[in-house]
């Protein structure tokens, strides 16, 4: 192959021109007639997948469900990203994702619609941002397929159906890297700016997440922006303090207002926004060093996402999330710096090959290496790079198949598709076994007519002279082209997109949703969150949490649809996995064990007086509060934070908060996913028991703080 030159394929301006800026994002006068339906038709089937049925999650995750409901009674509380609306303590992330589901909650009421729709419609406000800056340089085709890969992807349609923060830190990500995009091709100050913004707003989504891409995009504009080599490093530090800004203002405020002014920073160890950005959510997930962490540090790497490793992105647990196009990407991605070794500096396939390629493998190596907690669910920050990257190197070597390199090339990429298509969907040996063989017939297919395709086109340019585009003269020819390319596309998407769509159709709550149907050896439906080998977890019917029974469908007899009961207090589990069996994620307490309501008589009891309480209760960890604040509408402190092990409050401060009645009672039996939390918790949990009078109502023992045993 010779080096090539992508120039700009749209005119700005002229005859024709849509008026409005938002129109031209999506369409110029030189697009084709069919660009803009298929655009539509692509952007209204992403929203009937991530749309639909979207109510059937419930609250999801019910921390975040919890803190968006304190949100919209606190404004305070929506602002430091509080649990509860009483502040005693926040979530372990930054609150940015927050304020959209607040914001609609307060216009529509809070429920699972209005809690779940911003992400929904996040999602496909991504799959256009991405289209706009794929098209932009390579084409509505190039964009068209970019965007079908990211809205295909299992994860996302998982996490732009779920109220945790990934799916705005990606929409945020994409938009950086449409406005990377503008600067690269522009060589405006302005671009790199607001590029900085938007990595700085999503530090307030995801913290240091955010940031991965950050080294990425400022190397690719020092090598191939348009301005003289001293001008772009000074464009680059005005980058550098958008995101400083962008990000700083609400840590200064956080950092700057009292500690009794504000409530606990959940996830630190001392109260301290740095602390939690370095330290739990910054280096601790990288060497695995964390305090506060959702689980032993022996057991959170395998449970979670597997053995650390080149691999791991591949392995059972993880592979059916995101990397069905992984091997193609990675492909194409070294096909474009090919094509492009000997052309300009500024050359825009390389430098579209570098932005893209540069976000897939530093994000890969990052998720595929990190020692602390990482969840497969993470992997919808991959899928992005991975559709972008199919995208242009699938056009880039259309364009030029009358070549047999860029001919083999397109065959590669299309048969390592379907190979890895068989490997993953082997791993789900009773779900549609008949689907892997049509991938791989329908590659075989595809992958002739490339060959064909490319013969004919070749003929056709010897003849006439000229490059033909993507048209080829006769109808014998046009129909070669449209089947191998038709096909080519249906193998490629159709493993992920059967995935997704069986997503969308189930049930998911709980802080670790994996997609798709269970792996042998992976993250099983029936088989609690691990699967074999899992990390020790809790199986089905192994955790205990208040509002009585067992979380778990094997053990309450889900049956078809995974929806059954808890074994004790009629707790509904919610959990419908194709094939049957238990749910997704694992069973445990509050919301790791998919278990988002509480017991009606218990929250009968706790409503009663609450008003003349600041807290109507306490219990240990957040996940175990979650579904007693979401039923009772009143505030719930959670002791410890997410799982009891942030030294929030200590004893002192707690027997204070009850001696001046702040707190009405104090749930027990809350043995949370991760035993009931440690240190002050277990402490305040002793104290308790020894002190106060106790009931059980529906199998749960509960505290009245305002009435001690007698001496």
């Amino acid at each position: 192959m010779t080096a090539i030159t992508t120039e700009p394929p749209f005119a700005h301006g002229g005859h024709g021109q849509p008026r409005s800026r938002i129109a031209r994002l999506f369409r110029r006068p030189e697009d084709p007639a069919w660009a803009r339906p298929a655009l539509l038709a692509l952007l209204a089937a992403t929203a009937v997948l991530y749309l639909v049925g979207l109510s059937r999650n419930g609250w999801a995750n019910a921390f975040y469900a919890a803190a968006v409901q304190a949100g919209t009674k606190s404004w305070k509380a929506a602002f430091f990203g509080s649990f509860d609306a009483a502040n005693f303590i926040t979530v372990d992330k930054p609150p940015a994702s927050l304020w959209a589901m607040e914001i609609s909650a307060r216009i529509f009421g809070l429920n699972s619609w209005s809690l779940l729709v911003p992400q929904a419609l996040e999602g496909v406000a991504t799959v256009g941002v991405l289209y706009a800056t794929v098209r932009r340089w390579f084409g509505p085709a190039a964009g068209l397929i970019a965007g079908a890969v990211l809205a295909g992807t299992p994860v996302a349609a998982l996490m732009f159906r779920y109220d945790n923060p990934d799916a705005l830190l990606v929409l945020l990500l994409v938009l950086a890297a449409y406005t990377i995009t503008r600067a690269l091709e522009s060589g405006q100050s302005r671009w790199l700016a607001l590029s900085g913004a938007l990595l700085g707003f999503g530090f307030l989504t995801k913290m240091l997440q955010a940031f991965l891409v950050l080294p990425v995009f400022a190397l690719v504009y020092l090598i191939a922006g348009p301005p003289r080599l001293g001008r772009r490093i000074w464009q680059l530090l005005v980058g550098a303090a958008a995101v400083v800004v962008a990000a700083g203002w609400w840590v200064v405020i956080v950092m700057l207002t009292p500690a009794a002014d504000r409530p606990y920073v959940g996830g630190s160890t001392n109260d301290n926004i740095l602390q939690l950005t370095f330290g739990y959510n910054g280096l601790g997930r990288l060497n695995g060093n964390e305090t506060g962490s959702a689980g032993p540090a022996t057991r959170s790497t395998a449970a979670f996402g597997g053995p650390a490793g080149i691999t791991r992105l591949f392995s059972s647990s993880m592979g059916g999330q995101a990397s069905w196009l992984i091997p193609a990407a990675v492909i194409g991605l070294v096909a474009l710096l090919w094509l492009s070794r000997r052309s300009l500096r500024t050359d825009r396939t390389r430098a579209a090959a570098l932005v893209w390629g540069g976000w897939l493998v530093l994000t890969g190596l990052v998720f595929s290496y990190m020692s602390g907690i990482i969840h497969p669910y993470y992997t919808i920050a991959l899928a992005p790079a991975i559709g972008a990257l199919t995208g242009i190197a699938a056009v880039t070597l259309w364009r030029i198949r009358n070549r047999m390199a860029a001919r083999l090339t397109l065959t590669a990429m299309l048969a390592v598709t379907a190979a890895w298509a068989w490997v993953l969907l082997e791993r789900s040996p009773g779900w549609y076994p008949w689907l892997r063989v049509v991938v791989v017939a329908l590659a075989a297919l595809g992958a002739a007519g490339f060959i064909m395709a490319g013969r004919a086109a070749g003929g056709h340019r010897s003849r006439e002279g000229g490059f033909a585009g993507l048209t080829l003269v006769g109808r014998g020819r046009r129909f070669l082209t449209t089947a191998a390319v038709s096909l080519a596309v249906i193998a490629g998407l159709a493993g992920p997109l059967a995935y997704s769509s069986s997503t969308a159709a189930t049930t998911y709550t709980g802080a670790i949703p994996v997609a798709g149907p269970a792996a042998a050896g992976g993250l099983g439906a029936s088989r609690g969150f691990g699967g074999a080998g899992g990390g020790g977890f809790p199986r089905s019917g192994e955790g205990r949490f208040p509002g009585g029974g067992f979380a778990g469908g094997g053990a309450a007899g889900a049956g078809a649809t995974g929806t059954g009961s808890a074994s004790a207090g009629g707790q509904p589990f919610a959990g419908r996995v194709p094939g049957g069996g238990g749910g997704r994620g694992f069973a445990g307490g509050g919301g790791l064990g998919r278990n988002t309501q509480a017991n009606s008589t218990l929250t009968k009891l706790l409503k009663n007086g609450a008003v003349d309480y600041t807290w109507a209760a306490a219990t240990v960890g957040a996940e175990s509060a979650a579904p007693i604040q979401l039923a009772s509408g009143d505030p719930i402190m959670a002791i410890g934070g997410f799982n009891g092990t942030d030294p929030a409050p200590t004893l002192a401060q707690f027997e204070k908060l009850v001696s001046e009645h702040e707190i009405h009672y104090f749930v027990g039996q809350n043995q949370a996913s991760f035993g009931g939390g440690t240190g002050d918790a277990a402490q305040i949990t002793a104290w308790v028991e020894k002190h106060f009078t106790s009931q059980t109502v529906a199998g749960i023992t509960v505290y009245n703080l305002t009435s001690p045993v007698s001496s």
